[in-house]
This record gives structure tokens, C-alpha cells and sequence, in this order.
């Protein structure tokens, strides 16, 4: 068995936090344990970048949010 680790896909600006964490929750519901992070969090401010990285990273340490 091996993990599944999902690419966030590509930045759009407005709305990448929440896409960032919905593809994680969907990754991690399908049994997935890791989500690629780029553009969208890199080609930021800092901040911005820091919070989306954190925001994902909650979701796989949450163990309410099991697999589907």
C-alpha cells in the first residue's frame, strides 16, 4: 500500500486558501495523506502563503476528518 499525494494545483489568486483546503479535505477523505503546495503558496506575501500552508496542514492533523 502506498500514500497518495495530490498536487494543490494551479494558483488562481482570490480563493486559493479555500481551494487549497477543500482539495486536502477530498484528498484526505480519499485516503491520501499529503497535499503538493507551489504557486499557491509561494508566489505570495509571506503571511498569506504561511496561512494557507498552515490551514492545510490542519487538515491532515485533524482526526475528525477521516477517510469517505
Amino acid at each position: 500500500r502506498a500514500g497518495l499525494i495530490n498536487s494543490g494545483g494551479a494558483s488562481k489568486g482570490k480563493g486559493d486558501l479555500e481551494a487549497a483546503v477543500r482539495t486536502a479535505v477530498i484528498n484526505k477523505r480519499a485516503g491520501g495523506c499529503g497535499l503538493i503546495m507551489g504557486r499557491k503558496a509561494f508566489q505570495r506575501p509571506i503571511e498569506d502563503g504561511v496561512k494557507i500552508l498552515k490551514s492545510v496542514q490542519e487538515v491532515y492533523l485533524e482526526k475528525e476528518i477521516t477517510v469517505a
